[in-house]
């Protein structure tokens, strides 16, 4: 008896100095490199972002904030191994409106559960999408297109940069809440559907607002709403497309940080703070800017209720859009 109760405060001893070092190590975070995991490849604006707010973060933490991108699987791939990470706050992830309200409608099968996997940290920044239409196209505003559609359904198409993306459940967003029929031509990325929109080969396009910016600019394009809440600082004089009566329309990229689930309350709470001062520093802003991004920096419980309604949001559109990803 005497043998089994010393094994057993043993035990309990073992336990205790475990979760005292654990505790130490929390506090004490961190003692190394940070790995920030991009579920894309290098380029695009999931990458752009992640390195501005990497070197701004290692600065802040006084380590350094390393960038891989392992992509694949719409993201679901680099996604997955940050939730099957060590939760220890050395692994995370920026993730996406893709690996965390999109992909879970639209795999049949998921490799993680993209609420109870992984522990919110801050909802960085919004990038918003544009409608555009060739310059030589009859509507030259949101309602003129809404009346056309109208006129004649299923005889128009837009074009996006594939399947399932973003850009692609604008559109049928548009679709549900304007009521209106349109053709979806999925393109392999966004470079050639553009190309196919100025040559006027599909007259409408959802497109990010960044890769669209220099064809608006130049009159390659016609901008005809954003499709945020409210109008774009670098397009100021674009409506939003619920200011041209679709009311409730609001898609929009964004890009936010997440570690695993379990990451210690004060790893979470470092992590927060050196992400949100580098999205607040005056040359990440300005970098940002330019791509057309707007910052937030959120408080962990508002990245947890943003991706719940985002998951809500999208889980019926992506269901009637009939896009599905074995």
């Amino acid at each position: 008896m005497m043998r089994v109760m010393t094994r057993a405060l043993r035990a309990l001893g073992a336990a205790a100095l475990l979760a005292g070092a654990s505790q130490a190590s929390a506090a004490d975070f961190p003692t190394r490199p940070v790995t920030m995991i991009v579920p894309f490849a290098p380029g695009g604006s999931t990458d752009l972002v992640a390195r501005l707010v990497a070197a701004k973060m290692g600065e802040t933490l006084k380590q350094q904030v390393l960038v891989e991108n392992r992509g694949g699987a719409g993201g679901n791939l680099g996604a997955a191994a940050v939730a099957k990470a060590d939760p220890d706050g050395y692994t995370i992830l920026m993730g996406t409106v893709a690996t965390h309200a999109l992909n879970p409608a639209l795999y049949k099968r998921m490799p993680y559960d993209a609420v109870k996997d992984f522990a919110p940290i801050s909802l960085l920044a919004i990038v918003p999408n544009v409608l555009v239409v060739n310059p030589n196209f009859a509507a030259k505003s949101v309602p003129e297109l809404v009346e056309m559609l109208k006129k004649e359904p299923g005889k128009y198409a837009y074009a996006s940069s594939g399947n399932g993306t973003p850009l692609h459940l604008s559109g049928e967003l548009f679709k549900k809440i304007g009521g209106v029929d349109m053709i979806h031509i999925p393109y392999k990325g966004a470079g050639p559907a553009l190309v196919d929109v100025i040559a006027g080969q599909v007259p409408i396009m959802f497109d990010n607002l960044p890769s669209s910016t220099e064809h608006i600019k130049s009159g390659r394009l016609r901008a005809l709403g954003v499709t945020t809440a409210t109008r774009a600082p670098s397009f100021p004089d674009v409506p939003t497309i619920a200011e041209g009566g679709l009311t409730g329309y609001d898609t929009y990229t964004w890009n936010a940080l997440f570690a695993p689930a379990g990451t210690p309350k004060e790893v979470i709470d470092a992590l927060n703070a050196a992400a949100n001062q580098a999205v607040a520093d005056p040359t990440v802003k300005a970098k940002l800017a330019d791509f057309s991004a707007t910052v937030v920096g959120s408080t962990p419980e508002a990245l947890g209720e943003h991706v719940q309604k985002e998951l809500a949001k999208w889980a019926p559109i992506v269901k009637e859009s009939g896009a599905q990803i074995d």
